[in-house]
This record gives structure tokens, sequence and C-alpha cells, in this order.
């Protein structure tokens, strides 16, 4: 971007912040595929299907049995990867892809995955989902030692990893390195005989495996397999890593096995309604979060109406278990791009607007029941409260289908952190006054676990899933922010183009 905006940046990226900033951002979605004359353009029709993880950035590795070809773009999949020319360009029947929101390193086409790197015994190209808790830790020693970074990217450090180790097979290679990254990961890569994917040691980042006639393929979520007609095999296990190669599929557990603890915010908010996720329809878990909601929140009401588009499965289980008409009191304008408006006070003030309107009709003079899916910031929630009560509503109840979110994420999710929070700083009566809720409820941490098929709620001892937004149980350590570990990522490259 030129220089001419840069006085206004910090009040864009407050604007933004008040039209987007409400929510968990999402992380990033994998595809990998070996072994089909159109991997490109399944990788590509994979990665539209998997755009809700991430539409920062997008790119695509492919292997035509000689030469490794890139394709690394900021945006949308759409906007790059629908050309015919883009993806002739693309040659060869391996392909691995990425669909980005950054959350290590700043937002650059230097980190736009796949990354690549040239190995004494060929190339290798890695994406991955997630955050590796240990990535800075690891990247200052690698420099120390004499490593050059060309990206800020955690994924990187994989790269560094496998170039250092010093075992002959790639697969024992790949191993060494990720058994020494901590943290959160789901990884795909692509070398030229084979297709990796590996999962975290607690899966806490999800993995399936798939099956195009006889092309393995590895995908973040179902969906991307649905949308090509690929058949599910199965969920890569946590800790696994599966080698895909012309003559088969090996596995491997270099960890060890253990008890998975997948991370159910994937479940709450990130996996798209349709995709199966360790045999649980993500849209039926929704609506069972909204049923218990109901069970332990209800309330007199006329209406219940969903905080559109992720509240609607959890509203429509609320509306089923209490009984109350189910309405789209509030509709979405699903062509929001990113204003060009300046951020005055008034467009401030206007900007909830810009993506959600109230259904008159169905709210004037009714006691409504809001539900959405989280509560994050408040920002956008107070407005959405201010304009049900705007189009007439007598009532308002604020109902959330998960539990408050006090506590930060470090492995994936960019989550605000914690000091913003409105859980971390509020109670529960400040929480509502805060949004001007005439009530306002979560769904207990319990009340999650039950809704998971778990009817003695959550084993405290040994929990089922990795919860620590609503918990502070993190799974695993957190080197990178220990008290003698600089956590602060400097680029000495800033790319202005």
């Amino acid at each position: 971007m030129s220089s001419g905006v840069s006085n206004n940046s910090a009040d864009l990226r407050e604007l933004r912040a008040d039209f987007d900033g409400d929510t968990l951002h999402e992380e990033c979605g994998v595809f990998g595929i070996l072994g089909h004359d159109d991997a490109a353009a399944l990788t590509a029709l994979g990665l539209h299907a998997l755009q809700h993880r991430g539409q920062e950035a997008a790119g695509i590795v492919t292997f035509d049995g000689d030469q490794f070809r890139s394709e690394r773009h900021m945006g949308l999949v759409g906007d790059h990867f629908t050309q015919q020319e883009t993806i002739d360009n693309l040659k060869g029947p391996y392909a691995i892809g990425h669909v980005r929101y950054s959350t290590t390193g700043e937002a650059a086409l230097r980190n736009v995955q796949p990354l690549f790197a040239e190995l004494d015994g060929g190339g290798i190209a890695i994406c991955h989902n997630g955050n590796f808790t240990n990535a800075l830790t690891l990247r200052r020693q690698l420099i120390r030692d004499g490593a050059i970074c060309q990206s800020t990217s955690d994924s990187e450090v994989v790269l560094q990893l496998v170039a250092r180790s010093r075992e002959k097979k790639i697969v024992d290679r790949f191993i060494e390195a990720i058994s020494q990254m901590e943290g959160a990961y789901s990884l795909v890569a692509l070398t030229r005989k084979k297709l990796i994917g590996a999962r975290d040691p607690y899966g806490i980042r999800p993995l399936v495996l798939g099956d195009l006639n006889g092309a393995p393929i590895f995908a973040s979520e179902t969906c991307a397999l649905d949308i090509i007609g690929a058949k599910f095999i199965r969920e890569v296990e946590n800790g696994e890593v599966v080698v895909c190669t012309p003559g088969g599929i090996e596995s491997y557990f270099p960890f060890g096995k253990r008890p998975a603890r997948p991370d159910i915010f994937e479940y709450i908010y990130f996996s798209r309604p349709d995709s199966v996720l360790n045999g649980h329809s993500v849209y039926d878990v929704r609506k069972r979060f909204g049923r218990v909601l109901a069970q332990e929140s209800a309330v007199e009401a006329d209406v219940i109406v969903p905080v559109p588009d992720s509240g609607v499965p959890a509203a429509l289980g609320f509306a089923a278990e209490s009984g109350v008409p189910f309405e789209l009191g509030i509709i979405r304008n699903h062509y929001v791009g990113r204003t060009f408006i300046e951020p005055t006070q008034q467009i401030r003030t206007l900007g909830v607007k810009l993506k959600h309107s109230a259904n008159r009709a169905q709210i004037e003079g009714k006691r409504v029941v809001l539900v959405d899916d989280s509560l994050v910031r408040g920002t956008t929630s107070l407005k959405i409260v201010q304009m049900i009560r705007d189009a007439g509503a007598k009532e308002v109840h604020f109902r959330l289908a998960s539990p408050p979110i006090k506590f930060s994420d470090y492995y994936g999710i960019d989550t605000p952190v914690r000091e913003k929070l409105l859980a971390a700083k509020y109670n529960l009566e400040g929480m509502r006054n805060y949004i001007g809720a005439d009530t306002l409820a979560f769904l207990s941490i319990d009340g999650v676990y039950r809704a998971m098929g778990h009817e003695n709620g959550r084993d405290n001892e040994n929990p089922q899933f990795t919860d620590h937004c609503f918990t502070g149980d993190y799974p695993t350590p957190l080197t990178d922010l220990s008290d003698d570990v600089d956590t602060r990522q400097a680029p000495r490259l800033v790319e202005t183009g």
C-alpha cells in the first residue's frame, strides 16, 4: 500500500475492529492431493471450500515430476485461482494448498503458504494450520546458529529443522523436525515422491484423509472432500504422521498414543456446518448446544432470533427446546467488503448496519431472545442489542451457545489480548450491563460437554477437549510466553508493494 493512508491507518484498523473485531478470526486451512491429473484445479476447489478458515491469502504448490511450481497471493481463492491460465501454470499430479489468516507473522506475501525449501535430497513444500507455541524460541536459536529466515511465519521453523536434520530419509527428517515443535498443528507436506500429513499429539487442529479415484487427499475439513466428490476415509489420528506415495499409505505414531483433545471451538464456531469432525456433524452439534442452552437458561419470550450466520443452528436448537418460534429477525448483508469510508464517529456508529439489519416485522412489540455462538469483545453485540431495541423490541435477552471466553488462544485462533476479552474484564452482570440486554446467559462448560455426548460433563482430571479459552487449561507448554523470551515479532523488512 502507498504511504498516503498512513495517517489514518490506526483509525482504519479501529474501524475494521468495530466491524469485525467482536469475533474469533479464522485460523488456516490445508489441502493436499497425490496422483491426480487435475491436482491444481482440485486443490483450488478444496481451498474454496475451506475459505471460511482464512481470507487473507491463498497459495498452491504443485510438482510435475521435474519441477515444483508455486502460486501464492494475498486475497481470496476466487481472486486468483479461477483463471484457467493460473491452473495451467500449476502443472503436475501432486499438489498442496493453503488458505491463511495470520496469527503469527505479519500479513505479507513472504508469509503466504505453502513455503518451499530446496534440500540436499530434493525440494519440500509445507503448509500448516495451527500455531507452534515454541516457534519463536526455536527460530531465534536457529538464527543464532546461522539460519537465514525469509519469512516471519512459524511454519518456516519446520522447514529449517527438516533441512538441518541428519536423518537420511525425508520422513525421518520430517518427524525429527515436528518432534521439536510444541502447540497445535495440522501439517501437509509435499516432496518429489510423497504427500505427508501430520497432526499434533493432542489432535487440537483437525485433519482428515480422503480418496478420489485412488488419489489420497488431506484436508482440514470434510467439506473440502465433498466439493470435489471425494470419499472420506478417516480422521488423521492425534499424533499420527501419514505418508502417501504412489505405492500406498503408511502410518507412523512417533510420539506414542495418548487421548485426543480436539479444540472445542471447531464445533462452536470455526468448522463449516456441513463438515463432520470426529464422527460428529458440526451442524447437529451446534443445534444441541442450543437445546442445552435453552434447558439451562430458559426465559419467557415471543421469538428466538439468531445473530447471523454462526448463531443460526444454536438458535434453531434453542427454539425447538423452548417451544418459542424461530424467526430471522436480523438480516445479514452478504456483500460487505472492506470499507473505503473515512472512519468518522458517525460512520463508526452506523458500521454494524453494513452487515446486519433488523427485520422490524418480526421484532416490534415482542420479547426477543438473541442467540449467538460466542461473545468476544462485546462491541458488536451491544450494537446489535441496540438495533433490536430501535426496531421496537419490548425486551432483549441475549444467549450465548458457549461459555464466557476468559483466556487468550495460542494455538492458531486470533483472539484479542486477554485484557480486551469482555468476560475477562466483567462478571455476568457487568457484561449484561455493557451490551445493554435485559438478561444475559452463557452455555455452561458442562453443558458443552453434555451436548457433545458426555453426560457427566467435563472430566476435570482428563478433559475430553481443548477448552482453554473458557478454562485457562492449556494442554501444551507455552514456551514463547515464558518470562525470559522476548515475544515481540519485529521483522526488519517491511514489504510496501
